[in-house]
């Protein structure tokens, strides 16, 4: 979670929880093999287990070239019973375009890939992330930052937004609590006066007291701050969708400091990018509050959003959309999102904030904490992808023209084993082009080569 939850006794605590300051004292209730963690370890190996294996793209053009081959051999041999012409079909008939364009072009896109530094796994993964038309992504850490930031400071009476931020950062200073960072490196980051605080106390959990200048200062959670002002009217009711800290200076409420996981800067530019390059749906998934979800979503620019969901709940919605024929990428960061990850037709890893089994269950790997890279990814699979068919088709249909004359008994065998090797050289050159620059969208720079 990116936004500290409050816990009391009794609140049940998944392994792997963060406490955020105090003593915190937990009762185990599970063995590891029925905790969270062993439960989705064991979602993404019966994802992979049960993922059907994927056609190659030379394997489809394979199973015409083979057949095809031996009629034209039976036919010149039927019309003609001229074995060299036979011989000459045979020797022309290379599968070279097949065996050398497909693993140079596939190759060539996992390099160029890596230097803008995203990680494939495998030439599949690329082959399918060349076919995508569906994108799901995570909300937390995903399409947002994945930390707390300082969203609005709000004042009241006759106390400005300055004053309330400066107070607020005097006495969060000698707080260890993650808000208090970020409210002391906003208040820094403004260039504020920061007072010195004495006889700071904090309450772990609930708020922090200290004197700044002479004036008793007060931060915390709504119930904290109203044990230590006159009259509490003006503080706003606590609310679901966002983490509020409240602010009271001599007793009485002087302001309200909201925090949120803001989106990522190059969120709408990504995804714009998808819909240009062929990705017809959007959808987002995450496991917080469903109108929270949905509200983010709508204005992130998502066609569809799902709250409210659970590690199994996610990659059962990319197995359905998989069952309704969409080619899914699905795009985490998570412990949570590794079941999705190995359904997905692509599991893309954020490595930024994952790692372990989020990145054992991904097929490509991002290892910058950059979105936009996500977009380039698919960029890159489709030129790379566009590049091995052309160099297919131009390699077989040189053979086919070849299979052709020397079946009319224009090209030897000996002239159609250099023939042959002329065919070779051209399909590797052109394949070789998935590799080169390509020029991105939006400004950016060319791959470098």
């Amino acid at each position: 979670e990116p936004l500290p939850v409050d816990g009391r006794p009794g609140t049940a605590l998944m392994s792997g929880t963060l406490n955020g300051a105090g003593l915190l004292r937990v009762r185990a209730s599970a063995t590891a093999q029925e905790s969270q963690y062993a439960r989705i370890v064991d979602m993404v190996r019966d994802a992979q287990a049960g993922k059907a294996p994927v056609q190659r793209l030379a394997d489809r053009y394979a199973v015409w070239f083979t057949p095809i081959t031996i009629a034209v051999c039976a036919s010149t041999l039927l019309f003609t019973h001229d074995w060299m012409r036979v011989l000459a079909v045979l020797v022309v008939a290379t599968p070279c375009p097949l065996i050398l364009a497909a693993p140079i072009g596939v190759i060539g896109g996992i390099n160029r890939a890596a230097r803008r530094g995203v990680i494939l796994r495998n030439g599949n993964a690329l082959e399918q992330l060349a076919r995508i038309d569906t994108a799901v992504f995570d909300k937390t850490g995903t399409i947002t930052v994945g930390q707390p930031r300082l969203r609005e400071v709000r004042a009241f009476g006759n106390r400005s937004r300055e004053e309330v931020l400066a107070f607020a950062a005097a006495v969060e200073h000698a707080s260890g609590h993650l808000l208090a960072r970020v409210v002391v490196a906003a208040a820094e980051g403004e260039g504020l006066a920061i007072g010195t605080v004495t006889e700071s106390h904090e309450e772990p959990g609930r708020g922090v007291t200290g004197l700044v200048t002479g004036h008793a200062v007060h931060v915390g959670g709504r119930s904290f701050v109203l044990d230590h002002v006159v009259d509490g009217s003006e503080l706003p009711a606590d609310t679901d969708a966002t983490l509020q800290a409240f602010v009271a200076v001599d007793g009485v409420p002087a302001g309200v400091i909201e925090f949120a996981d803001e989106l990522r800067p190059d969120l709408r530019e990504t995804l714009d990018r998808l819909r240009a390059l062929g990705v017809t749906r959007l959808m987002l998934l995450s496991g917080d509050h469903a109108p929270a979800v949905r509200t983010m979503a709508a204005a992130a620019g998502f066609s569809e959003a799902r709250g409210d969901l659970l590690p199994g709940d996610k990659a059962a919605t990319v197995r359905g959309l998989r069952t309704e024929g969409r080619v899914v990428m699905m795009v985490g960061d998570g412990t949570n999102d590794a079941p999705a990850l190995s359904a997905a037709d692509v599991g893309v890893a954020l490595s930024a904030h994952s790692g372990g089994v989020t990145a054992e269950a991904a097929d490509v790997v991002v290892l910058r904490d950059a979105l936009g890279q996500v977009a380039d990814a698919v960029e890159i699979a489709r030129h790379a992808i566009r590049i091995t068919r052309q160099s297919i088709w131009i390699g077989l249909g040189l053979s086919g023209c070849a299979m052709i004359g020397a079946a009319l008994g224009g090209i030897t065998p000996v002239a159609g084993a250099l023939l042959q090797e002329g065919i070779d050289v051209a399909v590797i050159l052109n394949a070789l082009r998935s590799s080169g620059p390509l020029s991105f969208r939006h400004g950016r720079e060319p791959v470098p080569h």
